[in-house]
């Protein structure tokens, strides 16, 4: 058994109240995971104590407890990093303000830091109370446009129990009226290819489908950029993993996020895969159909709906 194999993994997941925090949890303990949530931090050490047979855990921490405190909460991760006996990663959730107020509208709830006030006061002292613990986060997920399944995809892919060693590959499509995903750690623009939304036997279809997918790759300067862009990245990845990275995103960006984007992180899906590379695909704008994906990129548009809690 090798050294990484016998130390404990635990994952504590913080982030802002109401950007995924129970979900992330939950998908978790799904895995194998013992989940705690929200304890005082004063108990974290008596929950890590040392334990040659225990199994995985994941902790929620958040700024519910009246007692919590963000720098001793950063002093106690980075200690924890350092212990020899545990594997640690720390999971950071955001969502953008217009996202929290509408998730927090629909569930009726208060904000744990502003019980008797405004919603946005309460996010916006909770983005400044736990800014310390993000700059330090191993993993930040952005959680705005995803929708549940997705989530749990990025979780399922970065801590399922069979990923300890190799790094993980996690491709996204996404329009760019809707904005970079931010867990994106390379991002491809693809609106240079022709588009498919023009065609009108293609326009209802999205890149998963055949033909449209055909129809990018027909593209005269498709071969040249498919070329380079699979050799840059066939260099990069090994240098990622002697880097020690677990978790690589790679974004494809088009104008709606339907046809270019997903045609191109499909077939670099398969591409990884075919390398022996453990990928994991998202398709950030498909979960909408058509006319909500128009309505979204439209001005004024209030969004996706409330995903996840």
């Amino acid at each position: 058994m090798s050294e990484e194999s016998r130390r404990r993994r635990v994952v504590l997941v913080t982030g802002l109240s109401g950007a995924g925090k129970a979900s992330v949890l939950r998908a978790l303990e799904d895995l194998g995971f013992e989940a705690i949530d929200n304890p005082p931090l004063r108990l974290m050490d008596h929950l890590l104590a040392p334990d040659p047979t225990g199994g995985p855990l994941a902790i929620g921490l958040d700024a519910r407890q009246p007692s919590f405190d963000a720098t001793a909460a950063e002093v106690l991760v980075e200690g924890l990093r350092a212990r020899p006996d545990l594997d640690l990663s720390l999971v950071f959730l955001i969502a953008e303000d217009e996202v929290l107020l509408r998730r927090y509208t629909e569930t009726r709830r208060r904000h744990p830091l502003a019980p008797q006030g405004r919603v946005a006061d309460g996010i916006a002292r909770e983005r400044v109370l736990l800014a310390s613990l993000g700059a330090i986060a191993d993993v930040v997920v952005d959680t705005s446009t995803l929708a549940p399944a997705d989530l749990r995809a990025i979780v399922e892919a970065q801590y399922g129990l069979s990923n300890r060693t190799a790094m993980t590959i996690g491709v996204v499509s996404f329009s760019y009226a809707r904005g970079l995903p931010r867990e994106a750690d390379l991002v491809f623009d693809v609106r240079f290819l022709r588009n498919p939304h023009y065609v009108h036997g293609l326009r209802p279809l999205t890149g998963l489908d055949a033909a449209v997918d055909a129809y990018v790759a027909e593209d005269a300067d498709f071969g040249t950029f498919w070329g380079r862009m699979t050799g840059l990245i066939d260099a990069l990845l090994p240098r990622y993993v002697r880097e020690g990275k677990k978790y690589l995103t790679i974004g494809f960006g088009c104008t709606g996020g339907r046809h270019r984007s997903v045609a191109v992180a499909e077939r670099m899906a398969a591409h990884l895969t075919q390398a022996g590379w453990r990928t994991t695909v998202v398709h950030r704008e498909l979960w909408r159909a058509p006319e909500e994906a128009k309505a979204a990129t439209a001005p004024g548009s209030s969004g996706p709906p409330a995903e996840p809690r």
